[in-house]
């Protein structure tokens, strides 16, 4: 919490404030200082949450919208694969035909 201080320069901190302040008013201020490095804290807390929270919920619209992007290519694409199988000669028996020879093929190989 105080980085680089050491023992001594607590003690020489703590002589100085008894001289400041007082041994009466040194336990109030000391009070009063803890109080306020609390609140400090708690504020400093909440800040923080509030930023991962915002940070969370960017991130879950990026991904949002870029599985509506895929929803949109996938629906493109199938209406694209229908046009084509409409414009083509081939028949629906004939397609079932293809996929059964695919099949038999592929059982042969293993």
């Amino acid at each position: 919490m105080f980085g680089n201080i050491g023992f001594p320069e607590i003690l020489v901190i703590m002589a100085i404030a008894l001289l400041i302040f007082g041994p009466k008013k040194l336990p109030e201020v000391g009070r009063s200082l803890g109080k306020a490095l609390r609140e400090f804290r708690r504020t400093s807390d909440e800040i923080k949450e509030r930023i991962e929270e915002e940070i969370q919920a960017d991130e879950f619209r990026e991904i949002k919208n870029n599985i509506e992007d895929f929803k949109d290519i996938s629906v493109e694409n199938i209406t694209e694969d229908k046009t084509q199988r409409r414009d083509s000669p081939s028949t629906e028996e004939e397609d079932n035909k293809k996929d059964r020879k695919n099949e038999q093929e592929g059982k042969k190989i293993s």
